[in-house]
């Protein structure tokens, strides 16, 4: 909730805000959330999906109830809060657009990456099939993959906890390690009308991690 303040203060005071705290495993209450959403704001035009979780972990550990865990926050949510969101009384008739936080690890491979990497496959393959599905309702779907920026979450992974191994990521990304504004500034584009002839892609903003 401190991160949620801190972004609802960092936004214009003419900005008209409603915020809810919604669990993404919770379908009801993730569709009473939308619900109430509109009802505060109106109707949608623009959405991010930006919630996810990561972790680190090596194929002797992975179990089922671990992997389901991160498909049903990462990829079943995602996909059931776009449902939900893109309904007639939800969504604007003009239509408008869908961004989806994916990953550098949904293209290229990273030892110990491997549920975060099938999630994040998951959610670009979903981008380009539901371009095609909503694009009759005049509504874009794209992706957004960044390498790793610099945020709470990855400053508790294991990698920035060795000296040596944020290191070698660092050096990964020959233009450094990403700003949360780096990010933010492709979703802009991707939510307005400067992108109306693109969807059914994911823009990487990576640092040229993936240029190796």
């Amino acid at each position: 909730m401190e991160a949620l303040n801190a972004t609802e203060l960092a936004c214009h005071p003419a900005v008209k805000k409603y915020r809810v705290s919604v669990d993404m495993q919770a379908h009801e209450a993730m569709a009473n959330a939308v619900r109430e959403s509109v009802g505060a704001l109106g109707k949608i035009d623009g959405v991010i999906h930006c919630a996810g979780i990561s972790t680190t972990l090596p194929l002797r550990m992975i179990r089922p109830d671990k992997l389901r865990t991160y498909l049903e926050v990462n990829v079943i949510g995602a996909i059931e809060l776009t449902r939900l969101l893109v309904k007639p009384a939800h969504f604007a008739k003009t239509g408008g657009s869908i961004v989806f936080i994916s990953s550098v690890m949904a293209q290229v491979g990273e030892r110990g990456k491997t549920i975060y990497s099938i999630t994040k496959g998951a959610v670009e393959a979903g981008v380009r099939s539901l371009a095609l599905e909503l694009a009759g309702k005049h509504i874009r779907v794209n992706g957004v993959a960044p390498g790793v920026v610099e945020t709470p979450m990855s400053e508790q992974a294991a990698y920035s906890q060795n000296t040596e191994a944020l290191e070698r990521i660092t050096a990964m990304h020959p233009l450094g390690l990403g700003q949360t504004t780096d990010v933010a500034n492709g979703c802009i584009y991707l939510l307005s009308d400067a992108s109306r002839w693109v969807t059914g892609t994911t823009l990487t903003i990576d640092g040229g991690y993936t240029a190796h």
